[in-house]
């Protein structure tokens, strides 16, 4: 991401740029700069297009189209799927833009095998947007606090990115809850943290976890009722308990290999934090507990997509299940 920092601050372009990952706001940030950049607010020679679908000989004529008292014609093409499913005249355009025009693709779906993923490195810069991990999450989050006369004490951050979890946009958008619930005050403490700010639905479901295997089954069904209050629907908190028993046998594995907290983070590709989380839970359940359970969530996503059970059946009945 340095490279987009230096392009922007030289004004020096190149032909073609992607932005990709998990990190939905980081990619929208530097989206959003780097049009900025580009285009100086000059919408005449701006460009925008999205979704599958796209006509590609209408983007290469507007890549050949020369700018308009300009420097540059900046296109910008949003999920088009064109570096997962083959696009060879995309790819071959890739190699002929003219000096003239800037590409920016903003992709979901990335494969690095892809023709398009390798013109894209050869030509010009693949950025990829990952997710934060918690430091780098701390300096960001209290860099926006600062700017606002906030301080916050690295305990009562710890708990703050504990509840919001790593998403940088949900981050933002519980900071300015904050900021306008400590009106009028410096210091940003537990007790704020606590009262103000939203429990992220996947918090729930690790908390609903050692509930099920617990055999706290009140806890398990109260923490289910909680999140149908919120609107989730049962067939995602399945897919969300499910995964939680899926990262859980994968991290007993590697703890049971000797990997610490920064060798899972980065096999199973969760932040460090999230790891550091998951891995007290795991060294409590043994790996037949996990395992019955991984099976049972196969077994309730069978029984709904067979219709032998409604949805929310089949979650109820997974919590009330005794291993």
């Amino acid at each position: 991401m340095q490279t987009l920092t230096q392009d922007m601050k030289n004004h020096s372009f190149k032909p073609v740029y992607l932005l990709y990952g998990e990190e939905a706001f980081l990619k929208n940030s530097y989206k959003n700069q780097m049009k900025a950049a580009v285009t100086a607010g000059d919408t005449m020679n701006f460009n925008q297009f999205e979704g599958k679908g796209i006509d590609v000989r209408e983007i290469i004529s507007l890549g050949d189209t020369m700018p308009f008292f300009a420097e540059k014609r900046l296109i910008l093409v949003e999920n088009s799927g064109f570096f997962k499913s083959a696009s060879e005249e995309m790819a071959s355009y890739l190699s002929q833009i003219p000096d003239t025009t800037c590409l920016i693709f903003v992709e979901s779906e990335v494969d690095k095998r892809s023709k398009m993923f390798k013109k894209v490195k050869e030509l010009g810069y693949a950025a990829e947007m990952e997710r934060q991990d918690m430091a780098q999450l701390s300096r960001w989050a209290g860099t926006l606090l600062s700017r606002e006369g906030k301080k916050i004490t690295g305990h009562t951050m710890e708990l703050f990115l504990n509840m919001t979890g790593d998403d940088m946009e949900n981050i933002r958008m519980e900071l300015e809850k904050l900021i306008s619930y400590t009106l009028g005050r410096e210091i940003i403490t537990d007790e704020d943290v606590e009262t103000i700010c939203t429990v992220r639905t996947t918090n729930k479901i690790f908390d609903m976890v050692a509930a099920i295997v617990n055999r706290q089954t009140k806890k398990a069904m109260d923490l289910y009722e909680d999140l149908l209050t919120l609107k989730e629907p049962p067939m995602r908190i399945l897919f969300l308990i499910a995964r939680q028993f899926n990262q859980l046998l994968q991290v007993k594995e590697l703890m049971g290999k000797g990997m610490d907290k920064g060798g899972i983070s980065s096999k199973l590709k969760i932040p460090p934090f999230a790891a550091g989380k998951i891995m007290p839970q795991a060294r409590t359940f043994s790996r037949e507990q996990i395992l019955s359970y991984v099976n049972l969530c196969v077994e309730a996503e069978e029984a709904v997509k067979t219709g032998r059970l409604n949805d929310r059946m089949a979650v109820e009945l997974l919590l009330t299940q005794k291993y």
